[in-house]
């Protein structure tokens, strides 16, 4: 025991080192946001020596800040469900059928992966404002689901082809179609990996700030990165009600990341393990 506790004890140490540096930008903000400006520059990284709660109450209580949670939570939904749907459906076509050109396709979809998306600005500017898709959700969703493509589908094709070829077959055999067994049989097995890549979609789509400042000009559809922004240029001088944006901003990520880390060590397990 305590030969391999001493074996461990670096991997044990680098872990609360990380772990440290994560967690205390975190504290540093929440606890900022309970002071005040003059509080916070008098003293930055002590307690508050009085706990206040309106930087908090007063941001809780606009409707600007649950109208930006209502569109970020909207946009990530949607990008959510269409990009696994359209990448299930593709990773399935690659993985079980074979077909003429399928591993080029197959390449042309990751080399989607080194297309950075600074380079399609422009060009997308210009496609949404032909199809007249600026200030509108949709001109946010589509991209998104677009650029989630390639990585959800390399994802999904991997698990789609460990499942074993008999398993089609006898399918087949009892009179299933290719789309019935893919629904039926394929989906629900899969459920750890489309858990993984639905996570991934989800956090991408939420953190995404570039896309939504490109397409939206009216507030209405802000989302909360822009929101972050907004509210930091208008209060740039009363940093601890910035703070207290800031961590209430990170609230629900944090929350859906602490509900979905086991679907998402999960499914990363079960690939890795089929793998």
């Amino acid at each position: 025991m305590t030969r391999k506790t001493l074996r461990t004890l670096p991997l044990h140490l680098v872990l609360l080192v990380v772990g440290t540096v994560m967690v205390v930008p975190l504290v540093y903000a929440a606890l900022s946001g309970f002071k005040s400006t003059d509080e916070l520059s008098r003293n930055p990284f002590g307690l508050p020596d009085r706990w206040l709660t309106g930087n908090y109450t007063d941001i809780l209580g606009s409707g600007d800040f649950w109208r930006l949670l209502g569109n970020s939570t909207l946009i990530a939904v949607a990008t959510t469900v269409l990009v696994v749907a359209v990448s299930a459906l593709a990773a399935f076509s690659f993985a079980r059928f074979a077909f003429r050109g399928r591993e080029t396709l197959f390449t042309l979809f990751t080399l989607g992966l080194m297309f950075p998306f600074a380079v399609a600005a422009l060009p997308l500017f210009l496609l949404l404002r032909s199809m007249d898709l600026l200030d509108n959700p949709l001109g946010v969703i589509l991209p998104q689901a677009a650029y989630g493509l390639p990585m959800t589908i390399i994802i999904l094709r991997g698990f789609f082809r460990q499942i074993p070829g008999e398993l089609e077959e006898a399918a087949t055999l009892d009179g299933c179609s290719p789309f019935g067994f893919f629904w039926r049989i394929l989906l629900p097995m899969a459920r750890p990996a489309l858990g993984t890549v639905s996570v991934l979609a989800v956090v991408t789509s939420w953190n995404n700030f570039f896309l939504p400042l490109l397409v939206f000009t009216d507030g209405t559809w802000w989302t909360l990165p822009i929101g972050v922004q907004q509210f930091q240029g208008q209060y740039s001088a009363e940093y601890a009600r910035v703070f207290a944006y800031l961590v209430l901003a990170m609230v629900p990520a944090l929350a859906f990341y602490s509900v979905a880390e086991r679907q998402l060590v999960g499914g990363l397990t079960a690939g890795a393990t089929k793998g």
